[in-house]
């Protein structure tokens, strides 16, 4: 059997964690962290993540400092900002760059996640 191909999840907001968990874990094999450093300590641990999703808005380092840090490490993974809000200059200047695949809604569109992360892992 395959082993199952990691996602990290990161986001602030422990019922997003879980959900996003209970959504995506028969499919894909989801690791959490609560905010950016604990993020980075968690792909320090498993490099072999593949997809890596933060929310934008959280306390310590907005998502996207911590995935312009996490790309800096690791440049080859694809990383996506979840955000309830509309995209900001900054973020679609990310997508532009190319530093993320793209931004995704909250609450979650689960068909829209599903399709990016498997257009993402192509």
């Amino acid at each position: 059997m395959t082993p199952k191909i990691k996602i990290l999840y990161v986001d602030d907001e422990p019922i997003n964690l879980q959900l996003f968990e209970i959504i995506f874990n028969s499919q894909y094999e989801i690791l959490t962290a609560k905010n950016g450093i604990e993020g980075l300590s968690v792909l320090e641990k498993s490099p072999d993540i593949k997809i890596i999703l933060s929310d934008m808005k959280m306390p310590i380092m907005s998502g996207l400092n911590f995935i312009q840090k996490a790309h800096e490490l690791y440049p080859d993974k694809k990383y996506f900002i979840v955000t309830g809000f509309e995209a900001t200059p900054e973020i679609l200047n990310a997508v532009d760059s190319e530093l993320i695949v793209k931004y995704l809604s909250k609450p979650f569109i689960i068909n829209e996640i599903k399709t990016e992360i498997a257009n993402a892992l192509k």
